[in-house]
C-alpha cells in the first residue's frame, strides 16, 4: 500500500489577524486561516480532500475529473509524481484535444498525468454508472480509484472536518469559498458549539446547497453542524472573474501582503468585505476566512 507520508503537511496552519478598516470601524476582528501554507503543491483543501482518498486507494492508480484550467488536477498529478502514482485526469472539453496545453494542463502532463479530453455532454453525466465506466474504459483507467471532481465526497469530507476542529474557539463564523461544496460540509462539521461556517459560492446554479447536505449525508449520515451559502459572489461562474475582482484582489494584496487567488479566494474576501458593509454581522464578531489557495504560477 502506498503511504501517503511524503505528502507531510504543516498542520495546523497559521490563524493570523489581520487589520482592515472595512472591518475594524464596524467593530469586527478578521482572521486568515492559511490553509494555502499546508503543503507547497498540495495546497490547501486540496491536501486535506486528497489524502484521505489515496489512502482509500491503497496504493490503486488514481483517475479524477476537472476543467481545464482545474486546481483538483494540478493537485492529484503532483501527488502522483511524489508518491509514483499513475494518474489519470478525465478534462471537460473535446475540442481541447490536440490542442497546444494550457500551463495548467501542461504541469498535470509534466507531472505524469494522462490526460483524456471528452465532450461536455458526457461530462456532464460522468456521475451515472454506465457513462463512468464507459469514460474509464476509454482513458484506460479501469479499475483505478476514481476521486470524484474536486475530490468531493465521504473521505475528503471527513478530511475536512479537521479544519473546524482547528478553528474550535477562535471565530464566530468561518467563511470558504466553495466549489463542490466538500470543504464546506466538513468545516462545519468540526466546528464548535456557537460557531457557524459560511460558503461563498463561486459558481452559480443554485444548487450547491443540496449538494452540501447529500455530501453530510454521506459522510455523517445527516446534516451536521450550522452553515449556510450565500450564492451572490460567483462574479458570472466559475473560473470567471471581472475587472472589479481583480481591482478588489489587488487591493487586498496592497493592504496585507497576501497573493490572493482569483477563483476562489478573491470571491470569499469581496463576498466577507460586502457583507461586512451590509452590517451582516453584529459587532463584536469575529470573522475568519480560509485562505484555500494561491495563485499558480
Amino acid at each position: 500500500m502506498t503511504s501517503p507520508a511524503p505528502l507531510s503537511p504543516r498542520l495546523p496552519s497559521p490563524l493570523h489577524e489581520v487589520d482592515d478598516e472595512r472591518f475594524g470601524r464596524r467593530g469586527l476582528r478578521l482572521l486568515l486561516k492559511r490553509d494555502d501554507l499546508i503543503h507547497p503543491e498540495l495546497i490547501g483543501n486540496k491536501w486535506r480532500k486528497l489524502v484521505p482518498n489515496i489512502e482509500a486507494a491503497r496504493g490503486r492508480p488514481l483517475v479524477t475529473f476537472g476543467g481545464a484550467y482545474s486546481n483538483h488536477l494540478r493537485a492529484t498529478a503532483a501527488a502522483g509524481r511524489i508518491l509514483s502514482l499513475d494518474t489519470t485526469g478525465v478534462v471537460r472539453g473535446e475540442e481541447l484535444a490536440g490542442r497546444p496545453l494550457n500551463p495548467s494542463l501542461a504541469r498535470c502532463a509534466a507531472d505524469g498525468m494522462r490526460l483524456h479530453f471528452v465532450d461536455r455532454s458526457a461530462y456532464r453525466h460522468k456521475h451515472e454508472p454506465q457513462t463512468l465506466a464507459a469514460l474509464l474504459r476509454a482513458a484506460g483507467a479501469e479499475g483505478a480509484y476514481v476521486v470524484p471532481e474536486g475530490g468531493s465526497n465521504g473521505a475528503a469530507v471527513r478530511g475536512c472536518r479537521a479544519l473546524g476542529e482547528e478553528l474550535r474557539g477562535c471565530a464566530d463564523v468561518v467563511a470558504v469559498a466553495c466549489g463542490t461544496g466538500g470543504t464546506l460540509a466538513g468545516l462545519a462539521a468540526g466546528l464548535g458549539p456557537g460557531q457557524r461556517a459560511l460558503g461563498v459560492a463561486v459558481l452559480k446554479g443554485g444548487f450547491l446547497g443540496g449538494e452540501v447536505e447529500a455530501l453530510q449525508e454521506r459522510a455523517f449520515g445527516g446534516r451536521t453542524g450550522e452553515w449556510s451559502l450565500d450564492e451572490r459572489f460567483h462574479f458570472g461562474g466559475y473560473a470567471r472573474t471581472t475587472p472589479a475582482l481583480h481591482a478588489f484582489a489587488d487591493d487586498f494584496e496592497d493592504r496585507h501582503g497576501l497573493p490572493v487567488e482569483r477563483l476562489y479566494v478573491a470571491k470569499v474576501l469581496y463576498g466577507l468585505v460586502a457583507l461586512a458593509e451590509e452590517g451582516a454581522f453584529p459587532r463584536g464578531t469575529t470573522v475568519a476566512a480560509v485562505v484555500t489557495g494561491r495563485p499558480f504560477p
